[in-house]
């Protein structure tokens, strides 16, 4: 072993050990991702997925027969949707973490930032391992090739792994943060336009419907967030489940209120135009309030800017000449 690291010393200098090591490491990577992606299917699994199929066929034509529309379970929908099972869904059971919390956890975050595909989550978790490994030789590669020392490259591939691990993490935070923000700021102009919708005689599905074909160019995010109510309420889905849905996707506590406070008002049989009148209104109000705890702010962040930024160039002129006259006087130049 010493003659091998000898050879390796002598032939790439100090750091070939660790070129040869990290080159090997990169073609086992290479030769590892084709197999991984384009793993053949088990022919029993092809089988089973035929005979679903096939039941699912039957029992459509037999609804059509009898004139009834049968509705899918969520299961068979994501078997059907998962009958061709893609290079995700190969290399997702490698990466994601087997607790069901986790990933639903995940999977709510992923849907309150705007992200609903079927594969969000498998493509979150890969998007992690795979950051962390393409980060983590690009350090590596940078290193080599600055000649750091063994200390200074180490840490650099530790921070490119966790650097590309937290990546899509923070990502998906920030988008989160600001769609949150974006359907906060139109949900009382929604509320205001509902209860135009409202009092004009339109029933809350078509009012919905109308609030988010008007507000496509202003709010794009809530705008949609409505389109989906919408639709799933014409589709037949519970009033109250859907609202809960809704609530869940957006993440604001405001619309959440408002969720609340439409199921209570369906089940107590109570006046929709008159609840949202009063939560309208108070969302104006809230709205105000943020604006103006904003401007608040503002003459505060514009001191602490001024002090540092605008205070220690001031000290150096006004002091700076004075100074170095005491520093010559003392080193006895004059």
């Amino acid at each position: 072993m010493n003659r091998i690291f000898e050879a390796l010393t002598a032939a790439f200098g100090p750091m070939g050990p660790v070129w040869v090591m990290g080159g090997l490491g990169l073609i086992l990577i290479v030769a590892a991702a084709p197999m991984l992606m384009f793993r053949r299917n088990d022919p029993l699994e092809k089988l089973e997925r035929e005979r679903e199929a096939m039941r699912l066929a039957a029992a459509s034509r037999s609804a059509t027969a009898n004139g009834a529309v049968r509705r899918r379970p969520e299961s068979e929908g994501l078997r059907a949707d998962s009958a061709k099972p893609g290079r995700l869904a190969t290399l997702a059971p490698l990466f994601q973490p087997k607790d069901q919390e986790k990933i639903q956890g995940a999977r709510e975050k992923l849907m309150q930032a705007g992200y609903r595909s079927r594969t969000a989550v498998q493509a979150f978790f890969v998007a992690r391992v795979l950051g962390a490994a393409l980060i983590g030789i690009g350090a590596l590669a940078f290193a080599l090739l600055r000649g750091t020392e063994v200390d200074v490259l180490s840490y650099s591939v530790i921070g490119g792994v966790a650097a590309g691990y937290a990546l899509p993490s923070y990502w998906v935070t920030r988008r989160r943060a600001a769609r949150q923000d974006e359907i906060g700021n139109g949900f009382p102009d929604a509320l205001d336009m509902m209860l135009v919708c409202v009092e004009a005689g339109q029933s809350l599905d078509q009012a919905l419907m109308r609030v988010s074909t008007e507000m496509q160019h202003a709010h794009p995010a809530l705008a949609e967030e409505f389109e989906i109510v919408s639709v799933e309420m014409r589709a037949g889905k519970e009033r109250a489940q859907v609202l809960r849905d809704f609530g869940n996707r957006a993440g604001v506590s405001d619309i959440s209120s408002f969720v609340t406070v439409l199921i209570q008002s369906s089940q107590f049989g109570t006046s929709i135009a008159e609840a949202l009148r009063v939560y309208a209104s108070e969302m104006r109000d809230k709205r105000v309030m943020r604006a103006e705890e904003k401007a608040n702010k503002l003459p505060t962040k514009l001191t602490l800017g001024t002090m540092f930024f605008t205070v220690p160039p001031l000290m150096i002129i006004l002091i700076g000449p004075s100074l170095a006259d005491i520093a010559k006087f003392l080193s006895g130049d004059q």
